[in-house]
C-alpha cells in the first residue's frame, strides 16, 4: 500500500476516516443514472450551470473507473440527483451525502451546489464546474487533501482534476472498502 500510495492523498482519507475506506461497487458496466435539476427559479441560475455539471461527471468519467456515469431526465430513475440552491448558511458552495452498506460500499449519493457563496457573490460557470468537479470526487469516495492544487482541498482553487486526484481515485477502486490495516 505504501508504494501504491505514492503520488496520491489515500493516507489522509484513511486517517480521516479511521483507517477505513469507502466507495461504489463494481457496477459491471452498469453507469449509475445521474439526474441534473434542469431549471431552477433560484435568482441568478442559469442552464450553463446544469451544462458545466454533467461535463464535471463526464471528466470524471473519462477517468474509467469500476464506476460510470450517464445521465437520465428522469428523477425517478436516478441513482443520483443533483439539485441548486441559493447558498448555504455556511462557507461552502457545495455539498455531497452518500449513504454506505455496512460493508462501506456506497449505495446512495446525491449533491447539492450552491448559486451564490454565502457572501452572496454569484459562482460563474467556471467555479459551478469547479465545484461539481469536487462534490462529484466525495461522490466517488474522495476526502479531503491538504494539496491546494487538488480539486479535493477542502477550499477548491483549482480548476480542474489534478494527478493526485486521478491517481487517488484510480487506487481507491483498487482496494475493497472498509478497514484498510
Amino acid at each position: 500500500m505504501m508504494a501504491r500510495g505514492q503520488g496520491t492523498y489515500i493516507n489522509e482519507m484513511l486517517a480521516e476516516r479511521d483507517s477505513s475506506l469507502a466507495r461504489w461497487k463494481d457496477q459491471n458496466g452498469v453507469p449509475l443514472k445521474i439526474w441534473i435539476q434542469p431549471s431552477s427559479d433560484v435568482y441568478e441560475w442559469r442552464s450553463t450551470f446544469a451544462t458545466e455539471v454533467r461535463d464535471a461527471f463526464i471528466e470524471w468519467d473519462s477517468l474509467n473507473l469500476p464506476v460510470r456515469f450517464s445521465f437520465t431526465a428522469d428523477s425517478a430513475a436516478a441513482d443520483v440527483h443533483v439539485t441548486f440552491i441559493d447558498h448555504f448558511e455556511e462557507p461552502i458552495s457545495g455539498r455531497t451525502r452518500w449513504a454506505r452498506d455496512d460493508d462501506w460500499w456506497i449505495i446512495d449519493g446525491d449533491i447539492t451546489l450552491a448559486v451564490h457563496h454565502n457572501s452572496g457573490r454569484t459562482l460563474d460557470e467556471e467555479s459551478m464546474k469547479a465545484m461539481a468537479l469536487h462534490e462529484i470526487g466525495h461522490l466517488l469516495g474522495l476526502d479531503h487533501t491538504d494539496d491546494q492544487s487538488s480539486i479535493m482541498a477542502p477550499r477548491v482553487r483549482v480548476r480542474g482534476l489534478s494527478e493526485a486526484d486521478r491517481s487517488t481515485v484510480r487506487l481507491l477502486y483498487t482496494l475493497p472498502p472498509g478497514g484498510v490495516r
